[in-house]
């Protein structure tokens, strides 16, 4: 029988602050926190203050107690070690590692001794190997200064357009000491297709060269494979009958089985799922089980810069908000993490399908040693590990490397040196091929299956649009025809509460504190500007606030409307980005304190099974459900006081997974006046309400309503109706509560018509404040 004994407790943190307690798994900056030597990094700009802590040499040590066992060996398991680590046992050197992305094991049996252990870990300053590691190699041209590209470390560590400079030093995952005798499993890798077959590839460690027994179960059927003396890997070939499949959300049921491995007393359990995975570079269609899927994406990155603080009821948290905003892709970002098992596990779960970036970005990476081994080593750990979930559809060498060469004038710069070419054409494919031939992979986003092609073409495999937010108006998304877009987005602040918590002074757009959380090149100038004539100029911080979040969620719904209407040409959408790492103005639709943006709410629309979508002089009636969607749609041109002025209907049958156009009748579809009218679309109960100018073009009345909140179990409800119209309303409760939220918003209303908010809270409010502004808004309330 193996033994693990965590080693947790008991830890100091030695530094240039002293001696301090230490949290295991942690890091430096969560330790100095606690302890009260630092102040909080995500809050006003103390970041500024803090760089010296990456620069700095930091040791962890425990005292632990041991006596001898009956086993034959003990290994010190390091789960991770972020990143230039020296670890000590008892005085004697045991190892040194520079890799963040790796686990380790080193055999200290004999190093061990009755009664108390030391054991000590050292970590060196990041910065500084980095730098030195570049001026060995020489400089290698990327997004930014800093030199990410030459450690192997979480490269958004070092500060990204939405994070913090923050760079970590810690025993970040788990540590502890593992026992055992005879032979254990060292790994298991299973290989599930869509038939019922699973073959289970395992690898043995021993302390005895004799023959073992290996066997595997998984539904009712067992297998046995014997393994000759010495030998030390071996396939376990396993048939389940009629299995039930695992489905991406939307599409079936997540059926997963368990999966029982044993040698002697050393055992391996995990949850498999039975399903197929294609994927045409070409068109950039992934099928799962037959079924070409529709891709309604997001764009994940480290939920925390402090990457031990992201729990597994964090990340259900944040993978229940991206279910509920319809998504089913979440792509790891390649600036961030392999994640955690926890991450995969809630994956699997919910049917949210998994695109891992290998971790590269931004950056001409150096293949000579040691990186070109160290990144080796880290891919074949990975892609073992994660062989057994069935939500990792597609492996992907890097972001934007391959763009960045052909493009960004990258070739000049290198003057031939090496700068991740080998990686991501040669090394990754071949470790993916021999470890796990069951996923697909590609050597970058953006990437064109045609090697001939640039990596950004559209008529092939994926491309990234970000003219659109840095020069562009949203507009602009209209002129692409693509076949899969895996990066578009535009900036919006974090709610209220979460603005109001980071900054401790003024709350204005150009507030010295406000701006240090927008981390974009000219961030703030940019989401001025891409108001452009959608919507009113802002005079307050408040009326700043809720348009230029308005202005994100309408950016976003502008591209997703286009290139969902353009399914199955396009495949494939990945929105920038669902999350934050921490308070800031950025992309995201979930800010870095968790709650939900504007973004969030128009999301839930566009990635819905069905959509209606005013494209040109058509409509496009989506439907990416398992049932027909059929019946009259009804086109209403009317005035904006809710007078008709033409109607038309037209029968409509969108067959499933599939998009349906239908031109629009001149009679509803040229108006007489477009700032004075409007142009209703309702097919059963989903309904669009499309404008035939931008909102500061059209003569809207002021807002007028009657507005009522009244408490109820678990918060309040609010209902509002109009009297005239009202454009995109919007309720902001984290004014009043930080910890409210609501359940709707960006809804318009015509003249007469009545909706209801409800709002979950658990404090009393202001019923007369939670229906006035800045809580209740609209585009077109009366303003001075």
């Amino acid at each position: 029988m193996t033994s693990y004994r965590p080693l947790h407790d008991g830890w100091v943190l030695s530094g240039s602050s002293g001696d301090v307690p230490a949290t295991v798994p942690g890091c430096v900056h969560t330790d100095l926190l606690a302890a009260g030597l630092i102040d909080d990094p995500y809050l006003d700009d103390n970041e500024n203050r803090l760089g010296w802590i990456g620069r700095t040499a930091w040791t962890y040590t425990t005292v632990f107690s041991w006596s001898g066992d009956e086993h034959e060996r003990t290994d010190l398991v390091c789960a991770g070690l972020d990143t230039v680590a020296e670890i000590t046992l008892n005085g004697v050197r045991v190892a040194a590692t520079a890799n963040q992305h790796r686990s380790y094991r080193f055999p200290v049996r004999h190093l061990l001794r009755e009664g108390g252990n030391t054991l000590t870990v050292t970590f060196g300053p990041a910065l500084e190997y980095a730098e030195e590691r570049r001026a060995a190699l020489g400089f290698r041209p990327g997004a930014y200064e800093a030199p990410y590209a030459f450690i192997r470390k979480m490269a958004c560590n070092f500060g990204w357009d939405w994070g913090p400079a923050l760079v970590t030093a810690g025993i970040w995952r788990p540590i502890g000491l593992e026992s055992w005798s005879g032979a254990r499993l060292a790994s298991v890798r299973p290989l599930a297709d869509g038939s019922g077959r699973v073959d289970v590839h395992v690898t043995v460690e021993r302390a005895t060269e004799a023959p073992l027994t290996l066997t595997a179960s998984v539904a009712g059927v067992t297998a046995e494979v014997r393994l000759a003396a010495g030998q030390r890997s071996a396939v376990v070939p396993l048939t389940v009958p009629s299995p039930r499949l695992w489905w991406p959300r939307g599409y079936g049921d997540q059926h997963r089985y368990e999966l029982a491995v044993r040698l002697g007393d050393s055992s391996w359990t995990g949850k498999i799922g039975f399903r197929s995975i294609e994927l045409d570079e070409d068109a950039f269609r992934l099928t799962v089980n037959g079924t070409p899927v529709f891709v309604r994406g997001v764009n994940w990155i480290p939920d925390d810069c402090f990457s031990s603080r992201v729990t597994r009821d964090r990340l259900a948290a944040r993978f229940g908000q991206a279910a509920g905003a319809g998504v089913n892709l979440l792509r790891v970002w390649g600036g961030g993490l392999y994640e955690s098992d926890d991450f995969y596990d809630l994956a699997d779960e919910l049917g949210l399908l998994v695109w891992q970036d290998f971790p590269f970005a931004c950056a001409a990476y150096p293949e000579e040693e040691p990186f070109r081994s160290e990144v080796a080593a880290e891919a074949r750990e990975h892609v073992t590990r994660l062989s057994a979930h069935p939500s990792l559809v597609l492996w992907c060498g890097n972001n934007e490397n391959l763009e960045g060469h052909a493009d960004w004038g990258w070739q000049a710069e290198l003057d031939n040196r090496s700068w991740g070419g080998g990686f991501y054409h040669h090394l990754l494919p071949s470790i993916v091929a021999e470890l796990d031939p069951t996923r697909p992979y590609i050597p970058g986003s953006p990437f064109s299956a045609d090697p001939a092609a640039p990596p950004q073409d559209p008529s092939t495999g994926t491309i990234h649009i970000w003219d659109v937010w840095n020069r562009e108006d949203y507009r602009h998304y209209a002129t692409y025809t693509p076949r899969f877009v895996a990066e578009f987005g535009f900036q919006g602040p974090p709610a209220y509460a979460t603005l109001r918590r980071a900054v401790s002074g003024e709350l204005a757009a150009d507030a010295p504190l406000v701006l240090h959380h927008q981390k974009a090149d000219d961030g703030n100038g940019k989401l001025l500007r891409g108001l452009g004539d959608h919507l009113p100029a802002p005079v307050s911080f408040d009326d700043w606030h809720y348009l230029t979040q308005l202005n994100q969620a309408r950016a976003i719904t502008f591209g997703v409307e286009r290139f969902r209407a353009l399914m199955p040409y396009c495949m494939g959408t990945i929105v920038w980005q669902l999350n934050d790492c921490w308070p800031v103005t950025s992309w995201s639709a979930i800010d870095g304190d968790g709650r939900r943006k504007p973004l969030w709410y128009a999301l839930r629309r566009l990635y819905a099974d069905r959509l209606l979508t005013v494209q040109g002089d058509e409509v496009a009636v989506v439907n990416d459900g398992d049932e027909p969607w059929l019946g009259e749609l009804v086109l209403t041109r009317q005035s904006l006081s809710g007078r008709p002025l033409a109607k038309e209907a037209v029968p409509v049958e969108a067959a499933t997974r599939s998009v349906v156009r239908v031109a629009l009748p001149a009679a509803v579809g040229d108006p007489d006046d477009p700032t004075a009218e409007l142009l209703t679309v309702q097919l059963g109960d989903a309904r669009l309400v499309s404008f035939f100018a931008e909102d500061t073009a059209v003569a809207f009345a002021p807002a007028d309503y009657d507005a009522r909140a009244e408490p109820v179990e678990g918060g309040y409800r609010v209902t509002v109706t109009a009297r005239t119209l009202l454009r995109e309303l919007a309720l902001f409760p984290d004014r009043l509560d930080p910890a409210a939220s609501v359940d709707a918003m960006l809804v318009t209303l015509l003249p007469g018509e009545e909706t209801t908010f409800h709002i979950t809270t658990d404090q009393p409010l202001d019923p007369e404040a939670l229906t006035t502004y800045p809580v209740l808004r609209c585009v077109n309330e009366p303003r001075e």
